[in-house]
């Protein structure tokens, strides 16, 4: 069987992996803190017929060998981390994170998950919590009769309570920093959990030793570029397109051989 075919098919399997990748970028590009992926690729195996700088006599060698490659693959999808814009809400518990760090979120199991969406709500009981309802960490509770929440750009929160005119400091925002951000684990629901390849946390409080600022009354978007995932889409398509003529090619060979010998 042709060798064509074959490389061809690596070839469309990738572009189809790729597709996906920028799918699933575009269905969030309106996602409160998404990081878009960035598939990445590298060559197969190759059948080395003539080797590199093999000797062809005693006194001379080979310039170049005749490798021939076998496809092409994805290897691995990259999150990409950078900031996203930031989109004023003006709602009192709606956070934006302004540089490093993610914010910490209490699951079910007690684990600890990471992330970068700021839309925080208040439960029957008073804590802040996220849109799945799973509890900041660390634990604030609003107490009863607040009338205004303030949060510093330090994390600091501060309630005043109705017919008060003094805050009290009822808890401080920590945020958690990662060496390698694109090591941590996405699982759904805007958050990601910690790996070996990302690091162990380094929690501290905002705006203080390059963690990034805390900015009440907005969110960050998704870093998605429209323009730049269409254009990936056309190129995707396009290199699709070609690897479907080299398998067209191949078969037309094939069958020119079968009707002709």
């Amino acid at each position: 069987m042709m060798k064509a075919l074959w490389v061809g098919k690596t070839g469309l399997e990738t572009q189809d992996t790729s597709l996906s990748v920028i799918s699933n970028n575009l269905a969030n590009a309106s996602t409160t803190g998404f990081k878009k992926d960035r598939a990445v690729f590298e060559d197969l195996i190759y059948q080395v017929q003539r080797q590199p700088g093999g000797q062809t006599s005693q006194n001379s060698q080979l310039p170049s060998g005749l490798q021939l490659g076998s496809g092409a693959r994805v290897v691995a999808t990259q999150k990409q981390f950078t900031q996203g814009d930031l989109e004023v809400t003006d709602q009192t518990l709606d956070l934006a994170i302004n540089g490093r760090g993610m914010f910490q979120i209490t699951l079910p199991t007690g684990d600890l998950a990471y992330t970068r969406d700021g839309t925080f709500q208040i439960d029957s009981e008073g804590n802040l919590v996220n849109s799945s309802g799973y509890l900041l960490e660390p634990n604030i509770v609003v107490p009863d009769q607040t009338d205004t929440i303030t949060i510093g750009v330090d994390g600091i929160v501060t309630a005043v309570s109705e017919g008060e005119t003094l805050g009290e400091v009822i808890g401080n925002i920590e945020i958690a920093d990662f060496i390698n951000y694109a090591g941590l684990e996405a699982i759904g629901n805007n958050m990601f959990q910690e790996t070996d390849a990302s690091g162990d946390p380094i929690v501290g409080d905002p705006s203080i030793d390059g963690f990034g600022s805390l900015i009440q009354g907005a969110l960050e978007s998704s870093n998605i570029s429209i323009v730049e995932e269409m254009v990936d889409m056309i190129a995707t398509q396009r290199s699709y397109e070609m690897n479907s003529k080299v398998i067209s090619s191949a078969d037309s060979m094939l069958g020119f051989i079968t009707s002709n010998l």
